[in-house]
């Protein structure tokens, strides 16, 4: 076991979410609320990358605080009767994790109901933590404070956890929490995004099967 404890995101790392979910939600709210606005699939992989979601939704479409909380409302009832699929092999790294005596954990900008009704209709294993949406907004990431609450909960040292993400949230929640980082890049293709994750992150992965080899969990049929 190379780390105790594995922080996965949750869109776009275990499920694959935004472009069949999170990207149509969001331009129905769009149709309804601001028609005169559109947004691309790329625009919206890139913004959420960076500045993140609020941040894309101030700044590119000029929304309110109020306008978020009616957003929000209208992507929860939306993700409601929508499941994301895990990507192939998600599943094989987290049993061997559990099975080894590790720790699977999620933070994520999902809400907790969600990604754990999404790990019970993939057949994941439940999560020995998960912090998401329903935190206040100074404990979402970017903040460390999931990664230290993980740590004070599980006693662990910094060297023990991997955070495994595809957006620049997690990078540098990871980074500032002094915690090993590992870059998807298996639920996109694009650019500027790529393009920052080598540049800045060490350990870039395109396939989860190379995860998998990090890991060193050898035999796994992914």
């Amino acid at each position: 076991m190379k780390y105790k404890c594995l922080v996965f995101d949750h869109d776009d790392t275990v499920v694959n979410s935004t472009a069949s979910i999170h990207y149509p939600a969001f331009v129905e709210f769009l149709k309804v609320y601001f028609p005169n606005k559109s947004c691309t699939l790329e625009q919206y992989f890139e913004r959420n990358f960076d500045p993140g979601f609020i941040g894309m939704c101030r700044e590119d479409f000029g929304l309110t605080d109020e306008d978020l909380k009616i957003e929000e409302g209208f992507w929860r009832n939306y993700v409601k009767n929508h499941i994301p699929k895990a990507y192939p092999g998600i599943q094989e790294i987290m049993e061997r994790q559990k099975a080894e005596g590790g720790l699977v954990t999620v933070v994520s900008h999902s809400f907790r109901d969600n990604i754990l009704r999404d790990y019970n209709a993939n057949g994941l294993p439940t999560p020995d933590a998960a912090y998401g949406w329903e935190q206040p907004p100074e404990h979402r990431k970017p903040s460390p404070w999931p990664i230290q609450a993980i740590m004070e909960e599980f006693s662990l040292r910094p060297d023990e956890i991997l955070v495994i993400d595809d957006l620049k949230p997690g990078y540098d929640m990871a980074k500032a929490a002094g915690v090993d980082f590992a870059a998807v890049l298996w639920s996109s293709d694009y650019p500027l995004i790529e393009s920052f994750m080598r540049k800045n992150c060490p350990l870039c992965l395109k396939t989860v099967a190379e995860l998998a080899a990090y890991l060193e969990m050898d035999g796994l049929s992914l």
